[in-house]
C-alpha cells in the first residue's frame, strides 16, 4: 500500500492561458517550434505533445492564425475522427526558426519556477511519516542489528540528511536503496521549468519512474485519471545515486550550447525524493568541498542556481541526502560540517551470529548445502588470520566461488574445507603480492 499517495495535491489543470503562467508569446513560439520539429498538424496531437487541454492548445492555434503564423490545411482527416489540420504558413516557419535560434526547446510547456516550488511544497520529502513495519518490510532481505532501524526511522522521517559510515561490504549502498523503497509513494514531476523565459527540463526517464496511466481503470471509486496538468509526471518519489564519479559541475545546471537548452541538476531532479552520494571520499573533489556545496540547501531547503547569463535564481530543495561512506566521518569532515549533517549512522560489520544467518540464507537462495565441518574450518581457522573481522559481502562471496569452483570441476555443490580455503583466497589479495 503507498503511504500517502492520496494525500498529494495534484496540480490542477489550467482552464485558460493565463492560469499556466506563462507568456502567451512564449506558448505560441513554444506550439510553432513543436509544429515545425514533428510536423504534427492535428489539434489533439498537438494537445499531447504540448501537454495543454483541447481547448487551451485551440486558442494558441487561433491566435497563430490571426498573426498569419498558422493556417488551415482545408482538409479534414479521415483518421482523426475528422479534425482540421494546420500547418505553418512561410511566416510561421520563419518565426519558429528564429526562435529555435534562441533556444531548441520544444514540446511540453514548463511549470513557472514559482508554481513548481509551490508544488513541490505540497509533496515535500518532509511530510512522510514513515513507520516500523514499512521500513523493516524494505528491509527484509537484509540482517541488520535491531538498533539501526531504531536509529534509521527517524532519520528517515524527518527528511534531513544522513550520514553512514562504517568498514565497506556490510550493506550501506542496500540500506540506502531499502530506504527509497519505504518511501514508496508518488509525487508530480515537472516536464520542464521556467524561470525568466528560459526553459530548464527536469523530467529525465533515468531517474524518474513514470506511473501507469490511471484513466482506464474502471474498478477505481473515484475517477481521478489524468485530471490534472498534464505538464506534469505522475512518478515514483525520484531516487539519484551517484558515487565516485561526483563532481561539483553536475550540482550545476547544464547547459548545452548548441541546442541552447538547460537541464536540471542531480539534485533538482530528485527533488521529493533520495539524493544517495555512495563511496564519499572517493571522488575528485575532497568531501568537505562537496558536502560545503550542500550546507545552504541542507539547512534552508533552498538551492542556488546560475543562467549562462550568470543571474543566480532560487530553486527549492527538498531532497533527502544520504551521504554513506567508508571512512571514519573526523577523517574526512571539519566539525562545522559534520555538525550540519543531521543524522550519522554507524553501520558495523555482523557480529558472528548475524554472520551464521546470512550464510545460510545466502545458501540456502543458491542451493548450496550447509556443511558444519566447513563452517568450523571458516570460523576457527580463516577469521582469526583477519582478527574476526565479519562483513555482510562475504558469505554470498565465499558460497559463489565455491558454485564456481564444483561447477568447473563437474562436481555436485557441496561445501568443504579444501574448497573454503581455495575460496577464501580469491576473497583476500596476499599483502606480499603487493609490495614492491
Amino acid at each position: 500500500m503507498n503511504m500517502i499517495a492520496q494525500n498529494v495535491l495534484a496540480p490542477p489543470t489550467p482552464r485558460s492561458l493565463a492560469e499556466t503562467g506563462l507568456s502567451t508569446v512564449l506558448m505560441r513560439d513554444i506550439l510553432l517550434k513543436t509544429m515545425f520539429r514533428t510536423n504534427m498538424d492535428s489539434v489533439s496531437g498537438l494537445s499531447k505533445l504540448i501537454a495543454l487541454p483541447l481547448t487551451l492548445t485551440q486558442e494558441l492555434i487561433d491566435m497563430g492564425r490571426s498573426q498569419r503564423l498558422i493556417e488551415a490545411m482545408g482538409t479534414l482527416h479521415a483518421n482523426s475522427g475528422g479534425e482540421m489540420g494546420y500547418q505553418l504558413t512561410d511566416g510561421g516557419k520563419a518565426r519558429a526558426l528564429d526562435a529555435l535560434s534562441q533556444s531548441e526547446y520544444y514540446g511540453a510547456m514548463p511549470i513557472p519556477l514559482d508554481d513548481y516550488a509551490a508544488q513541490m511544497k505540497r509533496q515535500s520529502i518532509r511530510n512522510i511519516q514513515l513507520t516500523r513495519p514499512q521500513l523493516t518490510g524494505a528491509m527484509g532481505h537484509l540482517v541488520l542489528p535491531p538498533d539501526l532501524i531504531n536509529q534509521l526511522g527517524p532519520a528517515v522521517s524527518s527528511g534531513r540528511s544522513i550520514l553512514m559510515y562504517g568498514p565497506p561490504g556490510n550493506g550501506k549502498s542496500s540500506i540506502s536503496n531499502g530506504i527509497r523503497d519505504a518511501i514508496g509513494d508518488r509525487i508530480y514531476i515537472p516536464r520542464a521549468v521556467e524561470y525568466a523565459g528560459q526553459v530548464i527540463t527536469v523530467f529525465d526517464p533515468i531517474v524518474h519512474t513514470a506511473a501507469p496511466d490511471t484513466q482506464d481503470d474502471p474498478n477505481s471509486l473515484r475517477k481521478t485519471g489524468n485530471k490534472f496538468d498534464q505538464r506534469y509526471v505522475y512518478c515514483d518519489r525520484p531516487t539519484v545515486i551517484t558515487g565516485g564519479e561526483l563532481s561539483l559541475d553536475m550540482l550545476d545546471l547544464t547547459y548545452n550550447p548548441t541546442a541552447r537548452t538547460y537541464t536540471a541538476p542531480l539534485q533538482m531532479k530528485s527533488s521529493g525524493g533520495v539524493f544517495i552520494v555512495d563511496d564519499l571520499g572517493r571522488q575528485a573533489e575532497p568531501p568537505q568541498k562537496l558536502v560545503n556545496r550542500w550546507i545552504v540547501p541542507l539547512e534552508e531547503s533552498r538551492d542556488i542556481l546560475a543562467l549562462q547569463s550568470g543571474e543566480k535564481f532560487e530553486v527549492p530543495f527538498d531532497t533527502l541526502v544520504i551521504f554513506s561512506t567508508n571512512f571514519h566521518p573526523n577523517q574526512i569532515f571539519d566539525k562545522a560540517a559534520l555538525r550540519r549533517i543531521f543524522f550519522k549512522i554507524k553501520i558495523d560489520g555482523p557480529s558472528q551470529s548475524d554472520y551464521l544467518k546470512i550464510f545460510s540464507i545466502m545458501a540456502k537462495k543458491r542451493g548450496m548445502p550447509l556443511n558444519e565441518k566447513a563452517l568450523v574450518h571458516l570460523l576457527k581457522v580463516k577469521y582469526p588470520t583477519i582478527d574476526n573481522v565479519y562483513a555482510n559481502y562475504q558469505p554470498i562471496f565465499l558460497i559463489d566461488q565455491m558454485i564456481a569452483i564444483c561447477e568447473f570441476e563437474g562436481i555436485p555443490y557441496q561445501m568443504t574445507p579444501e574448497l573454503i580455503d581455495r575460496a577464501w583466497a580469491n576473497m583476500f589479495v596476499r599483502e606480499e603480492e603487493i609490495q614492491h
